[in-house]
């Protein structure tokens, strides 16, 4: 039995509720691909808001404020989960912060700050290497290697994003120019791929106290941050445009897209939810197409068919192997 398959089934047979299908929403969270792209849709549209709200909110007090009110919002529906997990989660505590901080506190704060320095392009190429960083910190903490498969959909939804981002003309690529934003995200996620895999070791617990602790903690870490910056740049002005992006980040790229992702990350490892990294730049070309009225041509086509067959070679099950 492969590496992977095992770690995958060790945490299908932990004791987290949330894998029961008779639980509310019980068919939702049992469909893995389903919530990573409820995930990539959510984080497609962070990435706007995070840059029209660049110059506007300070990148701390952004992600700050973030996790803080997300982890209010999670609180009701979690305490009874975590009351009743917080022994295995103090079991585990040095984990579960080391979690909170690179997944929550550090990779968000870093991001944002990036979208103050570099262009969107930019950003959206560097996130695709998502899954190449995900499969070397795999490989070193976990000693889990890349299948055949798994680097063929990786290889492929690359392919497509290029594609799409590129309009189709590959030439393009010489002409990018990589600044201080580039180089700030591109540690952003180095981090989050870290993140991504160390969230398989995590205690048994409920998702929702999963969730609700590392939300809680990594908006805690930012706190001597975010009194820094609040010393040390303009304050955030309250206002409509700014309390709306607020409102956006809290409840979709954090509360729901991280839920999401964790539960899709628990039920089939992350080497193979890591191709839906892919799907994120997908989503954002869509929207630029709703919301900016660009019209769809040859390249989107191309580029979304190479995006999703690579997603579904990679994230397919592996044959069992004795």
């Amino acid at each position: 039995m492969s590496l992977n398959r095992a770690n995958n089934n060790h945490l299908m047979s932990a004791s987290d509720p949330t894998s029961s299908a008779a639980s509310p929403g019980g068919w939702l969270v049992n469909q893995p691909y389903l919530l990573l792209s409820i995930t990539a849709l959510c984080w497609a549209g962070n990435a706007i808001v995070g840059r029209l709200a660049a110059g506007h909110i300070p990148p701390v007090t952004l992600s700050f404020l973030r996790w803080l009110f997300a982890f209010l919002i999670l609180l009701p529906f979690a305490w009874k989960h975590l009351v009743r997990d917080w022994p295995a989660i103090r079991g585990r505590l040095g984990i579960m912060i080391i979690i909170s901080v690179t997944g929550i506190s550090a990779f968000n704060t870093l991001q944002y700050w990036a979208l103050e320095y570099t262009q969107a392009l930019n950003t959206l190429l560097l996130q695709s290497a998502g899954p190449l960083v995900v499969a070397v910190w795999s490989l070193i903490l976990l000693g889990v290697r890349l299948t055949l498969a798994q680097a063929a959909g990786v290889v492929l939804s690359l392919t497509g994003v290029l594609v799409i981002l590129l309009h189709g003309d590959l030439t393009a690529l010489s002409s990018i120019e990589f600044n201080k934003g580039d180089i700030i995200f591109t540690v952003a996620l180095a981090i989050f791929g870290l993140y991504s895999v160390l969230t398989l070791k995590r205690p048994a617990i409920h998702g929702l106290s999963f969730a609700a602790f590392t939300f809680g903690c990594g908006a805690a870490c930012l706190i001597p941050l975010w009194i820094w910056e609040l010393l040390t740049r303009p304050v955030m002005a309250i206002n409509t445009a700014n309390l709306l992006s607020l409102f956006y980040v809290a409840v979709f790229p954090s509360t729901l897209a991280y839920t999401c992702y964790n539960r899709g990350v628990h039920l089939i490892g992350a080497n193979r939810a890591a191709p839906f990294f892919h799907v994120v730049p997908l989503f954002g070309s869509v929207m630029a197409m709703v919301f900016l009225g660009e019209r769809p041509q040859l390249f989107h086509i191309v580029g979304f068919a190479l995006v999703l067959t690579g997603v579904f070679v990679a994230s397919r099950k592996a044959s069992a192997k004795t």
